[in-house]
């Protein structure tokens, strides 16, 4: 599946953008000013986070958690 598949497929299943995962990450405080994540913030932290939260499997998140390395295609 490609990177946007899963994106596409996300928000098809859940209704909310990578905007909406973004946000709520800032608000866990995963997320430094600006976006980014802080750097002693982990992938598995992420995944762990998404598959509680929102029952994602493993692909899935580590979508989101690339968005949040800046990937977007």
């Amino acid at each position: 599946m490609s990177f946007q598949a899963y994106i596409e497929n996300i928000k098809a299943k859940t209704v909310l953008s990578s905007a909406h995962f973004k946000k709520t990450a800032g608000a866990k405080g995963l997320l430094a000013k600006g976006g980014a994540l802080k750097p002693d913030v982990k992938a598995r932290q992420i995944v762990q986070w998404l598959k509680e939260d929102y029952g994602f499997r493993h692909g899935h998140a580590m979508a989101i958690y690339a968005t949040f390395k800046g990937k977007t295609e």
